[in-house]
């Protein structure tokens, strides 16, 4: 065999053995899970993975994560901008430690919608946010937060002037609710069309100057302070929105209303 014919042979070897390897390491804009999937699989529609651990390290920045099916589908963290989006009972059970973390990118966004995050009793918070532009938690369960913080959402991202939107979602029996305390240059939470509920101190507080809480026909029953305002943070109220069985702690009394929100 002659020189040329060797680096050929040699050359069609190594394209092959790059081809077969691509698809393996390859992120998809669009990946499932099933409540029968399995973490081995490459998380397409056919062949869909178990967990949102196991697909969002196939998912690709600004892709989405699908649920096909009713299921637990376990705790994650988030880095990048991606969206989890279930039209079925799609579980987040977790024991002793935090549901979903976000630490993502200063220009990321992150959508939560249709999960039923629950911690058992025991979990630290429902939606920890450490970092990113801005999250949505939308048609979300939260419960069952008890740990330490024990919070719903615990909002401290240390991206300047991000937010958090909460939008027809329940946040109930945790230690706390809506918690947006100061973490960057601005931190700010937006409650709409949402029970926050039964809560062990709080349904929403705003802690520190550049910290604020917005909610708009929501309703924050059952906590011994329905709004808590420390160290100069700020709640507003806009629209038909109710706080039931609850106090206003901190502040100078009654939550400001009609303020634009920022």
């Amino acid at each position: 065999m002659n020189k040329l014919a060797v680096s050929s042979t040699l050359f069609g070897g190594i394209i092959a053995a790059m081809l077969s390897v691509a698809p393996a390491s390859a992120q998809a804009t669009r990946t499932w899970v099933s409540g029968v999937g399995d973490d081995a699989n490459p998380c397409s529609r056919t062949a869909p993975c178990k967990t949102f651990a196991g697909a969002i390290s196939k998912t690709a920045a600004g892709g989405e994560i699908n649920v096909l099916d009713p299921g637990g589908f376990g705790g994650v963290t988030i880095t990048k901008s991606i969206t989890l989006r279930s039209t079925f009972e799609a579980g987040v059970l977790v024991s002793g430690t935090n549901a979903i973390i976000v630490n993502a990118g200063v220009n990321d966004t992150v959508i939560l919608e249709g999960l039923d995050i629950e911690g058992l009793g025991t979990g630290l918070n429902g939606v920890n946010i450490l970092a990113g532009k801005a999250v949505y938690i939308v048609r979300c369960w939260i419960n069952g937060f008890r740990g330490s913080p024990g919070l719903g959402v615990q909002m401290t991202s240390s991206t300047a002037n991000s937010r958090v939107v909460i939008k027809d979602s329940v946040i109930t029996n945790n230690n706390g609710g809506v918690n947006a305390q100061n973490g960057g240059s601005g931190v700010s939470a937006a409650v709409e069309r949402t029970l926050v509920d039964g809560n062990g101190a709080f349904a929403v507080q705003a802690n520190g100057a550049t910290a604020s809480v917005a909610y708009d026909n929501s309703y924050l029953t059952g906590s011994p302070a329905g709004i808590s305002q420390l160290n100069g943070g700020q709640v507003f109220s806009f629209g038909v929105s109710n706080t039931v069985g609850s106090s206003v702690v901190g502040g100078t009394g009654s939550p400001n209303s009609i303020v634009p929100f920022k």
